[in-house]
């Protein structure tokens, strides 16, 4: 019997939205737009929160408070966090879409996985209304899962555990154990430790790795072994059961968990 029944993937920068820069580039123009610019490092930094958490995230920056209070003669409060996201959202739906093309080697892992009757489910970062863009988007490109939570409705969003849990509800899962969440934050890491089950990071194509593919193929080998290197460790110290160089070794992993 196998011991995997369910991977449970995070989207941009894990399944779609190689190096995860739709979100990337909202932030910054939202923080650009009222004054107080965020950098796409900083945003970065906080990738995997629910998106009004990260522009919460965002504005406690010292030098985002600081921008802030020069241009408005005032500290920010929640009324402001509230119009930069609407901002945020704005920039984020005009785009979304067109990041929503799955990362090489996905589509072919993902439709196996489900061949050998492993369930696919999956957590994010974006809202319902996001997912709704998203989600038959990516089907159109041969990406299909069996289900998708967002923390619309739930307590909390990453790290907490429970858009994973809602996941083993809903697919019938009954031990965290049987599960696998797959993820390219750190964010996503501590969310699968959070829930107990496996959790593994994904290198390539990753928020961690901040790389286009094109960018992947140009830089020189030393260089890229070397950020790929700095990005499990990270993984590794937040937690992370294993970390993958990408989605292609996922079924090898499963077999070997399988064992």
């Amino acid at each position: 019997m196998k011991k995997i029944e369910c991977i449970i993937m995070d989207w941009a920068g894990t399944a779609v939205d190689y190096g995860c820069f739709a979100p990337v580039a909202a932030f910054v123009e939202s923080f650009k737009a009222i004054g107080a610019p965020v950098s796409a490092a900083e945003t970065r930094a906080h990738m995997g929160l629910t998106k009004i958490e990260e522009v919460r995230a965002l504005f406690a920056i010292d030098h985002v408070k600081a921008d802030f209070r020069a241009k408005y003669g005032r500290d920010y409060n929640e009324d402001d966090v509230q119009e930069c996201y609407k901002k945020f959202q704005e920039e984020l739906f005009r785009t979304l879409e067109d990041y929503s093309k799955p990362i090489p080697g996905v589509v072919e892992v993902i439709s196996k996985l489900r061949g050998q009757g492993i369930k696919v489910g999956s957590t994010t970062g974006y809202t319902r209304e996001m997912m709704d863009v998203v989600i038959p988007a990516a089907a159109k490109l041969g990406y299909v899962i069996d289900n998708c939570e967002t923390s619309d409705n739930l307590p909390g969003g990453r790290p907490k555990p429970y858009m994973i849990y809602q996941n083993m509800c809903r697919m019938d899962i009954a031990s965290p154990r049987s599960v696998v969440k797959v993820g390219d934050t750190i964010s996503d890491i501590k969310e699968g430790v959070n829930a107990g089950v496996w959790s593994v990071g994904v290198v390539l194509g990753s928020n961690e790795l901040a790389l286009t593919e094109a960018e992947v193929a140009a830089m020189p080998a030393d260089e890229l072994k070397e950020r790929m290197k700095a990005v499990r460790y990270r993984m590794y110290a937040a937690g992370a059961d294993y970390v993958i160089d990408d989605i292609t070794e996922l079924p090898m992993l499963i077999e070997v968990l399988d064992k």
